[in-house]
């Protein structure tokens, strides 16, 4: 089988393989190709891959031409994707797809060259799957970035030290979520030395942040129901919301950091810090909402954007992963590859639908849209499903909840 790694577009500085992971699959019989450049910002030049047995081609028509399977980081969904005329038939797809942002049209033509596509942000919460999670292991990293990226922006230091000149007081940082990314965020402001409390509509998450050495801040609301069965959110009313936002007024103001992470899969991120919450705190404070990309937790974030309102700092990160492109890489090709062990029989495509990968993954496969994670072919979609983001165990995507 040939596989096929094409250079990511935009601004990503990811690859969906990297030299080490790409030679365990040539071990295992399979070619591997590789369009020029497509490793270098993620720190992998073109001879790396070529010193494990890759084929590095300057022509990126010919690597979608030649390949049986196409790995990618982003693609779909997640941009304008100038690829979507290049698959061909017969061809399989793998990688983040976006499919909550995924058009019709887009599938429809996916379907009508008979391409199958595997969206990895589908992959579900089961133990099974868990090396396979994409949406996890970038969360986590998205975590940490955060975190380094508050206490490098914060004009105080983030632990207490007693010094000849006086005693210096801990920062104070708040996280809303505790999922992976949200998890990933306090044991890096816990190492920091920060003092650090976090929320999360899920009451079983407290025992997450306990374990890391942070308070867990309790709200008197009413949270039954606010999970799925994964472990994922699910989306409340407004009412619960106004609540959730009027008790938060009493936390925020006392931070010196705020990072969000809250997220529905499949819908705008929940709103969950009012202007007035920001304008309360000091100035200098710092926030990093993680839900940028799907509209923000923080009523002032701009998505891709970093801006000052009334003396605070607000970042609107929607990249962060792509930030720590080396590690991003390594880890997202190792879940690729176990996707890959996982999906093929004796080296050849096995599509298995009796297996709950495959069948939740597969966006298009047989001239067919099939959209798993629709509700029964609705176009809304299911906002039980699916760091950090994380997008949060499988994926942050998390109100509180990811993993």
């Amino acid at each position: 089988m040939i596989i096929g790694v094409p250079s990511e577009v935009g601004e990503e500085d990811r690859v969906a393989l990297v030299p080490p992971v790409a030679a365990e699959l040539i071990e295992d019989g399979h070619e591997v190709i590789v369009e020029t450049g497509a490793g270098e910002d993620a720190g992998w030049a073109d001879n790396e891959y070529e010193s494990v047995g890759c084929t590095v081609l300057d022509d990126r028509a010919a690597v979608f031409e030649d390949a049986t399977v196409i790995l990618q980081v982003e693609a779909l969904g997640n941009h304008e994707d100038p690829d979507l005329e290049r698959y061909r038939e017969g061809q399989i797809v793998v990688g983040m797809l976006g499919p909550y942002e995924v058009n019709d049209e887009q599938l429809e033509t996916l379907a009508d060259r008979g391409v199958s596509a595997f969206a990895l942000e589908l992959i579900p919460r089961i133990s099974r799957a868990q090396s396979m999670d994409a949406l996890s292991s970038q969360a986590s990293l998205a975590g940490y970035k955060s975190c380094l990226l508050a206490a490098e922006e914060l004009p105080k230091m983030f632990p207490m030290e007693m010094t000849a000149a006086g005693t210096i007081q801990p920062a104070d940082v708040f996280v809303i979520g505790a999922g992976v990314a949200g998890l990933k965020a306090i044991a890096t402001a816990e190492r920091l030395g920060a003092s650090v409390k976090a929320y999360d509509i899920r009451l079983e998450a407290k025992r997450d942040v306990e374990s890391l050495g942070a308070e867990f801040v309790e709200l008197d609301l009413e949270t039954e129901g606010s999970g799925d069965e994964e472990g994922y959110a699910r989306e409340m009313d407004e009412e619960f919301y106004a609540a959730q936002r009027e008790q938060m007024e009493q936390v925020v103001p006392e931070s010196d950091v705020l990072i969000t992470t809250a997220a529905i899969p499949g819908a705008p991120a929940p709103e969950l810090v009012s202007t007035e919450m920001i304008e309360a705190m000091d100035d200098g404070s710092v926030v990093v909402d993680l839900s940028a990309a799907t509209g923000g937790n923080c009523e002032p974030t701009v998505p891709g954007e970093t801006i000052e309102h009334d003396g605070v700092t607000v970042h609107g990160p929607t990249d962060l992963p792509s930030q720590i492109s080396h590690t991003a890489s390594q880890q997202y090709a190792n879940n690729v590859a176990n996707f890959l062990e996982n999906f093929l029989e004796e080296g050849e495509p096995a599509f298995d639908f009796e297996d709950e990968i495959i069948e939740s993954t597969l966006l298009v496969h047989d001239g067919t849209v099939r959209n798993p994670h629709k509700d029964d072919g609705d176009a809304d979609a299911d906002e039980d499903d699916a760091d950090e983001t994380d997008t949060d165990s499988n994926g942050d995507t998390e109100e509180v909840s990811e993993a």
